[in-house]
């Protein structure tokens, strides 16, 4: 495998850079160092001393949380919690946090087995939303709440305009992400399976998968709309099951009936 450079750092420029982007200054650099190693690649160093990011995505979560609701309850004056809650949880999910880590960008910072970087892990949605929780524990631990803070402002501005311009109002796929992730554990992925028509008025057809199994197919105008459609019919599908004492628990793999 050839070495890119981001490879090559060394973990003290690793840091430097991670300040650099930041804007801020890590009181312990070892605390830095730590939000930017994925645990395989402890698992592959013979550093005993060298720990993974866990334990600091672990604290980071509750950071962002509590940062990003805070902000929230200030945008949306008045807004009752049940409302706010939804609003968090479309900024503070997999998607969202991998969006931010892009925007810093984290995914060359980091540490990684040999295994996770041949398979992608610098683009991986969910190697980036730990670390950039892991990033936000070591931030609250060196320079504490406030800095924080600071950094929700900077880097999830256009997430928190996004929803509060909403006023918590929720979309078919923000809806079924949610009941998804809640019931099944899983979430939902999206593929355009055909584009007809001409250019300037093409309709896409959307398949919607929930693990290994082929939720809906909608069509639109456009790939969003599509998407909204398709996720629409899971939602209903997934309400019909869970009314359905014989229905199949939701994201068991359906077999047609031979003819």
């Amino acid at each position: 495998m050839r070495l890119s450079g981001a490879d090559k750092m060394s973990p003290s420029e690793r840091v430097q850079l991670l300040e650099s982007r930041l804007g801020l200054s890590f009181s312990r650099v070892e605390t830095a160092l730590e939000a930017l190693t994925h645990k395989t690649y402890v698992n592959e160093t013979r550093d005993k001393e060298l720990k993974d990011n866990q334990r600091l995505e672990f604290l980071g979560d509750s950071v962002v949380n509590l940062a990003v609701s805070h902000r929230l309850m200030a945008r949306c004056p008045g807004l009752p919690e049940g409302d706010l809650t939804k609003m968090r949880a479309r900024v503070v999910n997999e998607d969202g946090l991998a969006r931010v880590a892009r925007t810093i960008p984290l995914g060359d910072l980091l540490l990684l087995g040999r295994g996770e970087l041949m398979s992608g892990g610098r683009e991986k949605n969910s190697v980036l939303a730990d670390a950039l929780e892991a990033v936000f524990g070591a931030v609250f631990l060196t320079s504490g709440l406030d800095a924080a803070v600071a950094l929700v402002d900077r880097y999830f501005a256009d997430l928190l305009d996004e929803v509060s311009s909403g006023q918590g109002r929720l979309d078919y796929k923000t809806l079924l992400q949610e009941m998804a992730h809640e019931r099944l554990k899983l979430q939902p992925r999206y593929r355009v399976v055909s584009e007809s028509g001409p250019e300037h008025s093409k309709v896409f057809e959307v398949e919607l998968m929930l693990g290994e199994t082929a939720f809906a197919r909608a069509t639109g105008r456009s790939k969003k709309e599509a998407e909204q459609s398709a996720a629409q019919a899971t939602l209903e599908k997934l309400r019909e099951d869970a009314t359905c004492p014989t229905s199949p628990p939701p994201g068991t793999p359906r077999h047609d009936t031979p003819a």
